[in-house]
């Protein structure tokens, strides 16, 4: 087999390509390739996520770097043909900017530009199921670094140096963390990754685990020899079936390896890992929970203290990080942690992976510099707002979070900045809202999904959520009362205070943050009954515009329920032919509906909607080409 190729075709195997079909796109490429007789110049290679969601399926060509999206099986002859045979690239697949100009190479386009890539820095970069290509990018060096010329203290102290927090939610120091794993007595000691990612939108940990397993892996090693363990357990929740299908890959190679196993590098270190699958509840990623799931019991959380530290999992000395924060310490380890300390702000260094997700042109993972403000983060990475519309909040930290109004667009994203405005850094989760969202419903949405995932253990959030969800339910539908808003503080307050775990104590947040920031949206729901964002059905109507409307008919056929009907009233038709003029510019198909409109205008009522019938669907306004149907 040749050793030098001339090109490298990248295919993004992320669970979001695989679901567009990137199989048969790799597929396709492999046998044109053969095809052409390009086997010995041309090597294709399947990758992890490459952080651009709603691209895929994306194949990137080095040495240029160029970024094709959105390829079918159909296109690939094409880019065989024309960009490796002939080298010029094929121009309809590229991506274009928001000018609509072409952009050819994956480092030119905005999303990727203003990104840091040090947790991703191999993903969309290798094959995650070929050890060799992780070793080839500076795998394993810093473990074997770390057992040949450490002490177990140093590599703490590194790590605290580095000021490393937590990527999981609390952002605790890392290095704090594993000193005090170190320090617990008891044997044996474990290592615990917990992967069980159970915040809605954020993916951040499953495509490090599909697209760079081996990083985990590394260092977990790394950690069991810095606290004294030489067991490791990987949480990681069985809806991430393709994450569980790399990682066990990859842990069986880094054992034939002898990169987990019996004495690693020479050195005495025994150090091995186990799967652990959890069922997919959200409680699962507290840490007493997870340990409670590991230990084969109900997931639910106990009180603190002990810590995990002093009594985890059996009863033992327990460390436990996420994904997120694991994947920064081989990097750490081989660049020092002056260089880690030297990137983000003073009280959170490094990156942070933020999962892109909402009314936003870009989704999709993205790394940036801790510090950097949600202004550049959704308008020069995310593309601003689809539509041109106007940006009105951010939830950052998933359910648990809070939201980040217009006003705090340029508050650094970092953790302590966050808190400050009653949200949180969380997992990652960055989902953005446009002026059509609904800040009440939005808010009864992420508390519906956290009252659903109580595991009911303690009162506070059992059942403290559960009122809050009836009055937000209320306020929604209609009926919502003076008073309310009030005691929406207080529950939240109490419940933030008296939960027993960071699930119940957090659950509040996203009540509490939008009335903070949002109060008059709640007034106008509970004292005028509107709801200004035209989102809540018990509080709008459909109405039709006669002014614009040009009775073609078209509502009337799309509506389900048959609630548009002629009035009991003619119309007064004078000085409607200019209308009608301008409307037979629509289109054929809109034409013949017109003329018809034209030819018996005089004789027809106008169009009303039966507000008894109306499934306020919405339907009439999306088939109406005159915006004659109104949402009031």
């Amino acid at each position: 087999m040749n050793s030098f190729y001339r090109a490298h075709v990248l295919v993004c195997a992320g669970a979001g390509c695989v679901s567009s079909g990137c199989k048969a796109v790799e597929q396709a490429l492999w046998a044109e390739v053969s095809q052409q007789g390009l086997d010995e110049e041309v090597k294709v290679i399947q990758t992890g996520c490459v952080g651009s969601c709603d691209q895929g399926p994306v194949v990137v060509v080095y040495p240029e770097g160029t970024f094709y999206r959105k390829v079918r099986p159909e296109d690939v002859p094409e880019i065989v043909e024309e960009h490796l045979l002939k080298g010029r690239p094929v121009e309809r697949l590229l991506y274009k900017d928001e000018s609509s100009e072409l952009v050819v190479s994956l480092e030119d386009i905005g999303f990727f530009k203003r990104q840091r890539k040090i947790v991703l820095r191999n993903c969309g970069v290798i094959n995650p199921e070929d050890i060799t290509e992780y070793i080839a990018r500076d795998g394993y060096e810093a473990l074997g670094r770390v057992l040949t010329e450490m002490a177990p203290e140093d590599v703490i102290d590194i790590v605290k140096r580095s000021g490393l927090r937590g990527r999981g939610g609390a952002g605790f120091p890392t290095g704090v963390k594993w000193g005090f794993t170190a320090k617990a007595t008891g044997s044996p000691k474990y290592v615990v990754c917990n992967a069980d990612e159970g915040d809605p939108g954020a993916f951040m940990d499953r495509s490090v685990l599909e697209g760079d397993p081996h990083s985990v892996i590394e260092a977990m090693a790394i950690a069991g020899y810095a606290v004294g363990s030489n067991q490791g357990y990987i949480y990681v929740r069985a809806e991430y079936p393709l994450a569980i299908e790399r990682l066990s890959i990859a842990i069986k190679q880094a054992r034939e390896y002898g990169l987990l196993g019996k004495n690693i590098f020479s050195t005495g270190f025994d150090f091995d890992l186990e799967i652990r699958m959890g069922a997919g509840a959200f409680v699962c990623g507290e840490e007493t929970a997870l340990i409670a799931s590991i230990e084969g019991r109900r997931g639910m959380p106990h009180p603190k203290p002990p810590f995990p530290a002093n009594e985890g999992l059996w009863g033992k000395p327990t460390l436990i990080n996420n994904v997120e924060t694991y994947a920064n310490i081989p990097p750490i380890i081989l660049n020092g942690p002056e260089w880690f300390a030297g990137i983000g702000t003073e009280k959170s260094k490094g990156t942070k992976v933020f999962a892109l997700a909402g009314k936003i042109n870009n989704t999709g993972l993205v790394e940036v510099p801790m510090g950097t403000t949600l202004r550049e983060i959704i308008y020069e990475v995310g593309g601003g707002i689809p539509g041109g519309r106007k940006f009105k909040a951010a939830q950052t930290g998933g359910p648990s979070g809070g939201c980040i109004p217009a006003e705090h667009l340029d508050v650094p994203m970092e953790y302590d900045s966050l808190v400050k405005l009653g949200a949180m850094m969380g997992s990652g989760g960055l989902i953005v809202m446009d002026d059509h969202t609904c800040m009440v419903d939005m808010a009864r949405f992420f508390l519906q999904f956290t009252q659903d995932e109580s595991c009911g253990k303690c009162t506070p959030c059992r059942e403290g959520t559960k009122v809050m969800l009836d009055i937000l339910t209320r306020i929604t539908e209609g009926k919502g009362q003076e008073g309310d808003i009030e005691l929406l503080e207080d529950l939240g307050k109490t419940i933030k205070n008296t939960a027993l775990c960071g699930l119940g104590q957090t659950a509040p947040n996203p009540v509490l943050s939008t009335i903070r920031y949002f109060r008059n949206e709640y007034e106008a729901h509970i004292r005028e009954r509107r709801c200004p964002a035209g989102v809540c059905q018990a509080l709008f109507k459909y109405e039709i515009v006669q002014d614009k409307c040009r009775r073609c008919g078209l509502c009337q056929k799309a509506c389900p329920a048959g609630a548009i009907e002629e009035s009991v009233e003619e119309l007064d038709l004078i000085g409607e032919e200019p209308a009608m003029a301008g409307a037979a510019e629509a289109g054929a198909g809109v034409r013949a509906g017109v003329a018809t409109a034209v030819a018996t205008r005089s004789k027809r009522k106008p169009l009303v909607i039966n507000q008894d019938k109306c499934l306020k669907c919405g339907v009439c306004m999306r088939e109406c080409r005159f915006q004659a149907i109104a949402r009031v």
